[in-house]
């Protein structure tokens, strides 16, 4: 990645694609930053710069074209080519992802799931065997896999990790609650869903409290 493009800015384009895609299919042909950053949720000043960090510019008067934005970003973001997933555990997480179709419409195919559950092994899901995990040196070298999913339970989401690392994946996405050790030349990204709920729990809760004036508003010390 372009050195000049921050962490930040990288977390804001899935949002200013969607957006973009789906002014598109609005029929929109061009969107001022305004109406884009409104669109993504972002603040027009933030989206403009981070959008010129990336060269990309739109007309005075006019805005950003459309299609030349949806290109650009979906090509910074590497979504102009396919990066085969494979997924480590297939419980319940392990299905429901599998069987979600957006992975490979954004270019990350699920093409292979392993797993040591001898109940599940042998199994097909969304027309994916389910295999051992002895399988994944070939797997990685016949389907070209490039992203892990672990999905795993927590105490072995580690051994997964390590395994999906010694066979050359140097993408990670952890759905489970350990924190990973991995090397830096591996990126890993972590997604507590259970963490998630408990934050928009405490917003809910807090957005409630200042509604009814009951509970303890947001800001509140105490002693």
């Amino acid at each position: 990645m372009d050195p000049a493009v921050s962490d930040a800015t990288v977390g804001r384009l899935p949002a200013y694609l969607r957006a973009a895609i789906d002014l598109g299919t609005q029929g929109v042909t061009s969107v001022s930053s305004d109406r884009l950053a409104e669109e993504a949720g972002a603040h027009p000043a933030t989206l403009r710069r981070d959008l010129a960090s990336l060269d990309i510019t739109g007309t005075r008067g006019v805005g950003y074209d459309i299609k030349y934005l949806v290109s650009q970003i979906s090509l910074v973001l590497g979504l102009n080519q396919q990066w085969p997933v494979v997924i480590v555990g297939a419980g319940n997480l392990g299905k429901a992802l599998a069987n979600y179709g957006g992975f490979a419409e954004r270019g990350f195919p699920v093409a292979a799931m392993i797993d040591v559950s001898p109940e599940l092994v042998g199994s097909t899901i969304s027309g994916i065997p389910v295999v051992p995990t002895d399988e994944l040196p070939r797997l990685v070298e016949e389907e070209d896999i490039l992203v892990g999913i672990i999905t795993t339970p927590a105490d072995v989401a580690q051994e997964a990790a390590d395994m999906l690392v010694e066979h050359g994946i140097r993408s990670i996405l952890n759905f489970t609650t350990e924190l990973l050790d991995v090397p830096p030349t591996v990126t890993c990204r972590s997604v507590d869903i259970a963490t998630e709920l408990q934050i928009l729990s405490f917003y809910r809760q807090r957005g409630r409290a200042a509604q009814t004036g009951t509970g303890v508003p947001l800001g509140s010390e105490h002693g």
